[in-house]
């Protein structure tokens, strides 16, 4: 299958959201961040975009399940009016109840049969709120495999190397179709690939900004070992998948700062596909496959990996030197 409705549907909600949440951005108050049971922090953004991505998906596919992050639960009337407001600027006509079940709607349970679509509406919120790095993840799942996936970066830099230049990139990857990247502001779509070296000495690897969410500690152990010489990229979110897949960092590690945490799969599925379809190779910290047909979380795995298929090998052999796995 080409999948070219869906893809091009998830393009222009991607889009959408993308756009939506930059407004939001520049008028972010305290008041419009609540923290969630979990103690991460849930924004006017994340409720608005899941809202948005939600009635886009629903006119077009009114069959398809959503497995997305938030809910309203817990949420005080004063932000849900914000998000009501917010997304009122694409839906005029909808009234409070329809908005609000665009958002609750999102909670399927995923698994290995049917067809259903991933969301993290606004993946790296911390990011998204000190103005550092976040996306909008969107992927489409058949049977507990990942067929597309779209990452919007509104914050990314198109070039690393000038991070005041010119920011916003779309990706998109469809399974056997490779990889593409598109400017925010550009609609010409350009195909992307994994760097292709072997030497480690060249090697740029990227992490999550958190200490919380991944260990800083064992990554600089394992880049010790490889004799990674450059300082790491650290940032929030799949942004990192999308430096992987065009090649500007090499290797990206998610090593779990505590035992037992399952990866939840609007956090990878998007990013997955679109390094792999970039001709890279992506799976936990034990050489396992991910496996999105396990529910909402990636029960099966533990940690993420992903670089070319030239390092891979050596990558997971030094972090079995130094990091213990399950």
């Amino acid at each position: 299958m080409t999948y070219e409705p869906e893809r091009m549907t998830a393009i222009e909600a991607v889009m959408k959201a993308c756009s939506l949440c930059q407004a939001i951005r520049e008028t972010c108050l305290p008041d419009e961040v609540q923290e969630k049971e979990d103690h991460s922090p849930v924004t006017v953004a994340d409720l608005s975009v899941q809202a948005v991505i939600s009635l886009d998906l629903s006119e077009v596919f009114p069959h398809d399940s959503i497995a997305a992050e938030e809910s309203l639960a817990g949420l005080g009337d004063d932000i849900k009016e914000k998000v009501v407001f917010q997304v009122k600027t694409f839906f005029p006509p909808l009234g409070t109840d329809k908005i609000f079940a665009a958002i609750e709607r999102c909670t399927y349970d995923g698994g290995s049969r049917g067809r259903f679509w991933v969301l993290d509406p606004v993946d790296g919120t911390k990011g998204f709120i000190r103005g550092g790095q976040y996306a909008i993840a969107l992927a489409l799942v058949e049977e507990g495999e990942v067929v597309l996936g779209v990452l919007g970066c509104p914050n990314l830099p198109v070039n690393l190397e000038k991070p005041h230049g010119s920011r916003g990139s779309i990706f998109v990857a469809v399974k056997g179709q490779g990889s593409a990247m598109r400017f925010i502001d550009d609609h010409v779509e350009r195909k992307i690939a994994v760097a292709a070296i072997d030497d480690f000495s060249q090697a740029l690897f990227c992490e999550s900004f958190e200490r919380a969410h991944s260990s800083h500690k064992h990554a600089a152990r394992i880049a010790e070992i490889l004799g990674i010489k450059k300082p790491p990229v650290r940032m929030d979110s799949q942004s990192k998948y999308g430096i992987v897949a065009r090649g500007e960092a090499t290797i990206y590690l998610r090593l779990p700062a505590k035992k037992g945490y399952e990866e939840k799969i609007w956090d990878h599925a998007a990013g997955w596909l679109i390094v792999k379809e970039a001709e890279g190779e992506v799976t936990d910290i034990q050489g396992k496959p991910l496996d999105f047909s396990q529910g909402r979380t990636l029960s099966k795995n533990y940690g993420v990996v992903a670089t070319n298929k030239k390092l891979h090998p050596q990558v997971l052999s030094a972090i079995k030197k130094v990091y213990e796995t399950p």
